[in-house]
């Protein structure tokens, strides 16, 4: 199930191109063009869902493991001292299509409140070093749990 108009269905069947860290058989994790800071991530389900309440209740659980392995791997990737995991319902919603932030954080990094400056990546090849960091990351992770 998608939607013609939708940019995130379209990065998803390949239309648009992205710089993807994650797939499954449920979901998609891109690079956001407009961090707030390098490693913000995109998780959507690959099926075309508005909302939370629009997701259906047998992908919850498997999208929101799939937001903590992205947590664990930004964390580690980035040597981020945590993250942000954060979404919007419709009001501040961009993309009218499920999405959940996961942000790198640090102690002092200037992200307070609301007022979240967003830029883009400054270079491509900043963002193709951390594509490459992060989906190493997740693929070390994914063998950790994955081990006997």
């Amino acid at each position: 199930m998608s939607s013609d108009h939708c940019l995130f269905c379209k990065i998803i069947c390949g239309e648009v191109q992205s710089h993807i860290v994650f797939e499954d058989k449920i979901a998609l994790a891109f690079l956001d063009h407009r961090p707030l800071f390098p490693g913000h991530c995109l998780l959507v389900p690959k099926a075309h869902h508005e909302t939370l309440v629009d997701l259906p209740a047998a992908l919850l659980s498997p999208l929101f493991a799939n937001a903590q392995l992205l947590a664990r791997a930004v964390e580690q990737s980035l040597a981020a001292e945590g993250t942000f995991v954060a979404m919007n319902n419709r009001v501040s919603q961009s993309v009218p299509h499920l999405h959940i932030h996961i942000v790198p954080r640090r102690k002092k990094d200037g992200l307070k409140g609301f007022f979240w400056p967003r830029q883009p990546y400054k270079s491509a090849e900043e963002m193709t070093q951390t594509q490459t960091a992060l989906k190493a990351a997740i693929a070390q992770i994914q063998g950790k749990i994955s081990a006997p």
